[in-house]
Formats: C-alpha cells, sequence, structure tokens
C-alpha cells in the first residue's frame, strides 16, 4: 500500500475513533473540507452520519459508526459496516490529507469499479476494486450500485 494511501486510511480512522468517544469532536471538523461534498443513497431517515457531522446528533447517543473494514484505494478510503438489520458503506475522498467528499450509502451493496483504461502492463482481469462484504446480511435483498473511480 502506498504512503498516501497509509496516511488516508489513517485519517478516516482518525475520523472515526472520535466519533466513537475516542476522541475529540473539534478535531473531525478538522479533517473535514469547509466545502465537503456530501452524496446519500439509502432511506432517507438513515441519513445519520450528516446528523452527527453537522450537530443534529450527538455523536455519543446517536447511530454508532464502527467500521469492520477499512480499505484504501487511491484517494478514497471504504469502510463498511453493520449494525443489527442496518448495512452501511462509507467512500471518503481525500486532497492533501483533508477530506473532501463524503459518499454514504445505506442499506444498498456497492461495487467500486476502475474505469480507466488499463496500462498494457495491467495483468488485471478485472475492473472491481472493491465490493460489499457484509458476512451477516448476505441473504438479505438490497439495491445495489457501481460507483465509477
Amino acid at each position: 500500500m502506498a504512503t498516501i494511501e497509509l496516511q488516508n486510511k489513517a485519517t478516516v480512522e482518525m475520523l472515526y475513533k472520535a466519533l466513537l468517544g475516542q476522541g475529540k469532536m473539534d478535531m473531525v471538523a478538522k479533517l473535514l473540507a469547509s466545502d465537503l461534498e456530501w452524496w446519500f443513497h439509502g432511506p432517507p431517515k438513515c441519513q445519520h452520519m450528516m446528523k452527527v457531522l453537522t450537530g443534529e446528533t450527538d455523536h455519543k447517543t446517536g447511530f454508532r459508526f464502527e467500521p469492520r473494514t477499512v480499505t484504501a484505494i487511491g484517494d478514497c478510503v471504504i469502510t463498511e459496516g453493520w449494525e443489527g438489520q442496518a448495512y452501511w458503506v462509507h467512500v471518503w475522498t481525500l486532497k492533501n490529507g483533508l477530506i473532501t467528499q463524503f459518499r454514504e450509502y445505506f442499506n444498498t451493496w456497492l461495487v467500486v469499479r476502475d474505469l480507466r483504461p488499463p496500462k498494457w502492463e495491467d495483468k488485471q482481469d478485472s475492473m472491481t476494486l472493491w465490493q460489499s462484504q457484509p458476512r451477516d446480511l448476505y441473504r438479505r435483498s438490497l439495491p445495489g450500485l457501481v460507483l465509477a473511480i
């Protein structure tokens, strides 16, 4: 894993630790761009991260985001978790150590694909970079989306 990917992953992990009460919430604001681009897919009542980051819901009493997996791919960090019947995927985009874009998918299967033309030296047979792996929810019927990066 490249150094920038390790740094991006560490930044996102720091954000989740703060949201879980293991850090200070004022630190979270320093990790986010003031013009953060936000995308959401799922039931409107499930916009939990927006409510936490805007202060509408207290991060200690609201929905708890505890990532089960954290994967860095280029300038993106993908986190995945499930609590009870709620399954979520977050895709954070970072530039120069600052989170500039956030995509939240609730109760949605996600496949991340690389749509750049392959280089001749690439031996990769598949353009799939990441896909949902909700181990204890595999029997559920959820809508699926492809995120092209």
